[in-house]
């Protein structure tokens, strides 16, 4: 696949996945008071932001023909 994510776009998709991530922990701990259910959601949610940020690849920008790298190659 090729590259669709841009360099501020992936550093904001890994920023809030790790912020989603340690949420996600802190109500699994019980340090935040949140239904439980929100923790695997937020889960995966962190793990999409976090894998597509690093990659610099997003499938659903493909699947809508958005592109926030450029025409850098």
């Amino acid at each position: 696949m090729e590259k669709n994510v841009g360099g501020s776009d992936g550093t904001v998709r890994v920023l809030v996945g790790a912020v989603a991530g340690a949420l996600s922990l802190a109500i699994l701990t019980q340090t935040v008071a949140l239904p439980a259910v929100v923790s695997p959601i937020l889960g995966v949610l962190a793990l999409v932001l976090l894998v597509t940020g690093t990659v610099n690849v997003c499938p659903l920008y493909n699947v809508l023909g958005i592109g926030t790298r450029g025409n850098r190659r």
